[in-house]
């Protein structure tokens, strides 16, 4: 009688069990205090416009009303990401193999009318204010990856399980400075300085100059 063969040890698992012996640091439940009151505050506050956002997803395309999608979390912890849909129906099916600049490249002639709207204000980032509630991501980190993209991305850039040292972001240091020329080692770099020096002031400073960039209508992601 043959042995059954254990199944092969993935990337995100072999790099989330080193995320989970990197040091915590005390200022990491801070942050996570920070990350409950704002994003709770956010939530009541915005509970309108959220409202009003859903309705018009729905008349201008239909449902489903929410994207969900698994994203690689803190830890190598896969999670389900929310935010209002702003593709049609169907589109990562299509557009599922594509990464970088051919992923922006067709992501254009995949975008609703109401989901261009959505995307210039940033507006189809709200629903991930309850994956901060949760617990599943921060206002400020690295953003959140698909596990596909994770496995293949890590494959070239060894060190990119330190993203994993810390929850996936709604903003972060690489989405404020991004420009379209900018690789994905250059990317990496602004999440591990974020990471490195992680701090109150810093998260601070994150939000507050990316409110400011949503507020002036210019878009902190490329």
């Amino acid at each position: 009688m043959s042995a059954t063969a254990l199944p092969a040890e993935s990337l995100v698992d072999r790099y989330a069990a080193m995320a989970h012996a990197f040091e915590r640091r005390p200022v990491d439940a801070v942050l996570r205090g920070l990350d409950v009151v704002l994003a709770g505050a956010a939530l009541l506050v915005l509970a309108p416009v959220i409202a009003v956002v859903a309705c018009a997803v729905l008349l201008g395309g239909g449902g489903p009303v929410l994207y969900r999608g698994p994203r690689v979390g803190r830890g190598g912890r896969t999670f389900t990401m929310y935010k209002f849909r702003t593709l049609r129906a169907d589109a990562e099916g299509r557009l599922g193999p594509y990464l970088g600049h051919e992923l922006t490249r067709l992501t254009s002639g995949e975008t609703t009318a109401v989901g261009r709207a959505l995307r210039a204000t940033k507006l189809d980032e709200l629903p991930q204010l309850w994956n901060v509630v949760r617990g599943e991501m921060s206002l400020v980190g690295p953003r959140p990856i698909r596990p596909r993209f994770f496995e293949e991305l890590a494959d070239e850039l060894p060190a990119y399980w330190q993203r994993l040292v810390v929850r996936p972001g709604l903003t972060g240091f690489a989405q404020l400075r991004l420009t379209r020329e900018m690789t994905w080692g250059e990317k990496l770099a602004h999440d591990f300085e974020y990471v490195a020096d992680r701090s109150v002031r810093l998260y601070l400073v994150v939000v507050a100059q990316t409110a400011w960039a949503v507020l002036a209508r210019r878009r902190p992601t490329a």
